[in-house]
């Protein structure tokens, strides 16, 4: 029986288009890998072109591979999600059918980890507010005051995966400390890269920059609110390149417009795609972008070279890369016992 892979395509894909290499599916026919791009828009279409799937694949922010949805999926033994986040995955329904949830973080790391120093150096030198002034005729280097350089001062990384760790190499160079809060990592990843572990209250007392990595999860749901931003420094800026419901909104539209922090450096939100009524929009003290900082001249070949690698694991046997389910017991009858 040929293993079979199939590439579902939501419905911005079905628009804009969303085409395969040539590599990529050559790389399949050499294993013998039944593989196809459909058009899965309903949990009819999923049953019809997915069904009989080995590998689900899930390109972009999909919504049909769903918890409801999974059991018009009987052969799948894996879903493999393109990119670092898996919350659009039903992934503890998927655990509990034995169906490996993979990703592939490595695709955007290094763009993101650019963007989060970019949104850093943007708020804390107020680049955009100066920008703005200059554009309006108003020529004065003291409205908008940069404050303290980098140099000496501390940033603080919530979840130290691939981006965090990337975040901290890059900006070693300015001498700062790092602090680190992540429960899940060694003390010897943490020594090996030079950062300080330490708990989250301390780490939002302690930094100057408080920057998010972490994915979005039942933990980390509104993970910073009211009681977190009130530990934060008046002087402290934020950054969220992770997700958007990692930050309640609400308070920390508070806390950048009473003064609990001095600004936020925003590329992700609860609300996307649109700019309309967003109210971050109306704070000078924000640099906001539009989801924008895993994307880079090389991101799209890298998404699709990493997600290829993870298939042709699969289909011989070897666990993927990155996963975010081990321990499980796999679907597949051909992967071997020890992950």
């Amino acid at each position: 029986m040929p293993f079979i892979v199939t590439l579902v395509r939501p419905y911005e894909q079905v628009q804009g288009g969303l085409t395969v290499p040539e590599w990529v599916t050559a790389a399949f026919a050499a294993q013998g890998i039944d593989f196809s791009l459909r058009d899965c828009l309903s949990r009819e279409q999923l049953a019809q072109h997915a069904g009989e799937s080995d590998v689900v694949w899930v390109f972009g922010d999909h919504h049909v591979v769903t918890a409801d949805n999974l059991d018009v999926l009987p052969a799948c033994g894996a879903i493999l999600s393109t990119g670092s986040g898996t919350d659009h995955i039903p992934v503890a329904e998927a655990t509990a059918r034995g169906i490996i949830v993979a990703n592939t973080p490595g695709a955007t790391s290094e763009a993101v980890s650019d963007h989060t120093i970019a949104l850093l150096l943007a708020v804390k030198r107020t680049v955009v507010a100066q920008d703005r002034a200059l554009r309006s005729g108003r020529w004065d280097r003291h409205v908008w005051w940069p404050g303290p350089s980098l140099c000496g001062q501390t940033l603080g990384l919530i979840a130290f995966g691939h981006i965090g760790r990337l975040v901290a190499r890059k900006m070693s160079g300015f001498k700062m400390t790092t602090l680190v809060f992540d429960p899940y990592v060694n003390q010897e990843t943490f020594a090996a890269h030079g950062v300080i572990a330490v708990g989250l209250d301390e780490l939002l007392t302690r930094a100057d920059f408080v920057s998010l990595h972490c994915p979005l999860t039942l933990e980390t749901h509104n993970l910073i609110g009211d009681r977190e931003l009130k530990r934060m420094k008046p002087t402290a800026i934020l950054i969220n390149t992770s997700r958007g419901q990692v930050v309640d909104e609400t308070a920390l539209l508070r806390a950048l417009s009473e003064g609990w922090i001095a600004g936020a450096g925003l590329d992700v939100f609860y609300i996307e795609e649109t700019a309309v009524g967003n109210p971050f929009l109306n704070l000078d003290n924000v640099v906001a972008t539009p989801h924008i900082g895993g994307f880079s001249d090389e991101d799209l070949e890298t998404f699709w070279r990493e997600s290829m690698h993870v298939v042709l694991d699969l289909a011989n046997g070897r666990w993927p890369r990155s996963h975010v389910n081990p321990g499980l017991q796999p679907k597949f009858d051909h992967m071997k016992a020890a992950n």
